[in-house]
């Protein structure tokens, strides 16, 4: 049974009625967004599919110097609910805002009203994963895991919308299906950057990759060569790497 809530140094996650449980790879995920330039200067961020809400409270506690304000989007009512609650009981409640909706529905409300300034200037997410695989007989976690509700053109195609000119997309998944995601991005003029590879130890394949996307800005034609780089998790002793602790050492209570 999975624990009921993850504590971290600066704030707790409840996930009791949350489908998608707290993980490392979300984890390592947040916290390697957390260290990119890009944040330093961010006054906008919109967390896609936040379920327990991990990713927004990452980026939350390193933003306070310059009171960035994070939307988190959810559509499932549960984990919109929970994630709701762990933002209220975080020391940055005033500016964490969640709202139980579909990305779509979000987008389309806010192209409605016309206005450049409620752009963003990051989003980031950990979306569902799978298309066409075994499913659950859990509905919320279909929805959590699954790209029945939130395709993956979709994701994109709502994600550049949202983006500022210059605006920065970070999105983590498997590494099988990175290229895939580059090239669905490339369609939506959203460049890729950076890209990191995830590794449970050095003797196995990578299993996630984090990407950095720029929207209009990191095109082919301007020279602009992609950052690549790589994470392994574990040491052959079965110890968390130095990369890892780094990345990390802010957020696990024993790092």
């Amino acid at each position: 049974m999975a624990n009921p809530f993850f504590q971290c140094k600066e704030f707790i996650v409840h996930q009791q009625h949350t489908s998608m449980k707290v993980c490392t790879d979300a984890c390592l995920f947040g916290a390697w967004v957390a260290k990119q330039p890009s944040l330093e200067t961010a006054h906008s961020i919109v967390d896609i599919g936040t379920g327990t809400g991990l990713l927004s409270l990452i980026l939350a506690q390193v933003t306070h110097k310059n009171n960035t304000k994070i939307t988190a989007v959810e559509i499932e009512s549960q984990a919109a609910a929970e994630a709701s609650s762990n933002f209220s009981i975080s020391k940055w409640s005033d500016r964490l805002n969640l709202v139980n909706d579909s990305i779509q529905d979000y987008t389309a409300n806010l192209m409605a009203a016309a206005d450049e300034k409620k752009l963003f200037d990051i989003i980031i997410t950990n979306p569902p994963f799978y298309e066409g695989d075994l499913k659950s007989p859990d509905k919320n976690k279909n929805k959590a895991a699954h790209s029945t509700e939130l395709s993956w053109t979709s994701l994109v195609e709502n994600s550049s919308s949202l983006l500022k000119e210059e605006g920065h997309f970070f999105v983590l998944v498997p590494t099988l299906r990175a290229y895939t995601m580059q090239k669905l991005a490339e369609a939506n003029h959203l460049y890729l950057a950076e890209e990191v590879l995830v590794y449970n130890d050095a003797k196995h394949l990578p299993f996630r990759s984090f990407l950095h996307f720029q929207k209009n800005s990191n095109t082919p034609d301007k020279g602009n060569s992609v950052l690549r780089n790589k994470i392994v998790i574990k040491n052959a002793d079965n110890t968390y790497s130095t990369a890892f602790t780094e990345l990390l050492k802010d957020y696990y209570l024993h790092l």
